[in-house]
């Protein structure tokens, strides 16, 4: 089979859309049922799914319906994308070993006094997780600090918390090896930088209006004492490949290139400094690359169900049915983001709901001449608004985890998370000045 051959069969079909209905229905379904959304693996339910799509079609042999489901799996934008994931995976892992977060902590909180440590807390994580590329991670690392800065100061817990979570959530819809980031310009085949312009055109007034919030006396300390030590060369050395990634890759460098040259910096820092020998360096390697296999998978896994749910003539379904109702850029842009947010909010995986998504806003965006990295911009700032303001997200649950020596819930940690509201404005309003 040839990479065109399934454009001969797509005819629309409901049908074809089964095998969504049933991830939604599973997934979903079992992680209500338990109130645990950990119970259900996604590549489970991405397997279930999967299999379902190869049982419909009774017309079609299964061996060319299992051919043209591996076709979809290696499509070259999936592989390209599995390719940034290992190599995200092996800086980041290298990074953490040489004490690279640790040293960024340490430079932020000794140069933001603690009066205005709500606000350092969300712009200390904010710079952390544009660096690393993960909310995920950094919240894991700062939320101890921002629960310590609670009890000492004694600031509500949902505030400084919240002030946490979404300060790592604006540093990774903009950071240039985030997976989030990663999956958004892949789909829409655009450049990384290229898509974070777009996303600061939208993001941008929020984050002002954050800070605002954070500076008022509501959310302010009348102790001003430095809340860490003074920073010495070595925090300055291991945090310069955090730098040079962000410079580099603003300046048009190949993303794949420079986490390579990230990760082989990092090791010549540790080995350098003794902290670990070469050997050491290629199990954290190995370690980071293996640690980005559910995501792969999932990446790859939802690449043949789409596929097959093209060639079924699901997508061309899905096009049909919403030029209904979309009659111009402006709807399209809507429909663009209530499909990622719709997603979003029935797995509570943002990456997930964008490579499901991405193909079809592609066609649609196709269809009404939407700049693909306004569409790419669209997917990645939607699906973190969501992720932001759902209880069950994996951002929120490791916050509410790791605070629960205090009593905090997840509920309790969205009353203080303010920037994904004011992001979701923020999008909105950009929605509203798109002209027709």
């Amino acid at each position: 089979m040839n990479n065109k051959e399934y454009e001969q069969w797509r005819e629309s079909s409901f049908k074809a859309l089964i095998p969504f209905i049933v991830f939604v229905f599973f997934y979903f379904g079992f992680s209500l049922l338990t109130k645990d959304f950990s119970k259900v693996p996604m590549t489970v339910a991405f397997i279930i799914s999967s299999a379902t799509a190869l049982i419909l079609n009774h017309k079609e042999k299964l061996s060319k319906k299992i051919e043209l489901f591996a076709l979809g799996m290696g499509n070259k934008d999936i592989m390209i994308m599995c390719m940034i994931f290992i190599l995200a995976g092996a800086f980041t892992a290298t990074a953490q070993a040489v004490g690279g977060v640790e040293a960024a902590v340490n430079i932020a909180q000794y140069f933001i006094p603690t009066q205005f440590m709500v606000l350092g807390l969300f712009v200390i994580s904010a710079l952390i997780s544009l660096s690393i590329g993960t909310s995920c991670g950094t919240i894991a690392a700062i939320v101890p600090i921002a629960v310590s800065i609670s009890q000492s100061v004694g600031f509500e817990p949902s505030v400084v918390l919240g002030a946490t979570v979404g300060g790592a959530m604006f540093g990774d819809n903009m950071s240039l090896i985030s997976d989030t980031k990663i999956a958004a310009s892949r789909t829409q085949n655009v450049e990384m930088r290229e898509e974070m312009f777009f996303n600061l055109k939208i993001i941008t007034l929020p984050a002002i209006l954050c800070i605002i919030l954070y500076l008022m006396p509501i959310f302010t300390a009348t102790a001003g004492t430095s809340a860490a030590s003074l920073p010495t060369i070595d925090n300055y050395i291991k945090v310069a490949p955090y730098i040079l990634l962000l410079i580099l890759g603003i300046s048009g460098i190949n993303v794949m290139f420079l986490l390579l040259f990230g990760t082989i910096l990092n090791t010549i820092i540790g080995i350098s400094y003794g902290m670990f020998d070469i050997f050491s360096a290629f199990s954290y390697i190995g370690v980071g690359t293996t640690s980005m296999a559910n995501t792969i998978v999932v990446a790859m896994l939802a690449g043949g169900l789409l596929l097959l749910v093209r060639y079924n003539g699901g997508i061309t379904f899905i096009i049909n049915e919403t030029e209904r109702w979309i009659k111009s850029k402006k709807t399209c842009e809507i429909g663009i983001c209530f499909l990622v947010g719709v997603i979003n909010l029935f797995t509570a995986n943002n990456t997930v709901a964008i490579i499901t998504s991405g193909s079809i806003a592609r066609e649609i965006s196709e269809k009404f001449k939407i700049d693909p990295r306004r569409t790419a911009s669209l997917l990645d700032t939607t699906s973190c608004c969501v992720q932001g303001m759902i209880p069950y997200g994996a951002q929120i649950l490791i916050a509410a985890a790791l605070s629960a020596s205090i009593g905090v819930s997840s509920f309790t940690i969205m009353k203080g998370l303010f920037y994904p509201v004011l992001m979701a404005f923020g999008l909105l309003f950009s929605i509203l000045r798109t002209k027709d």
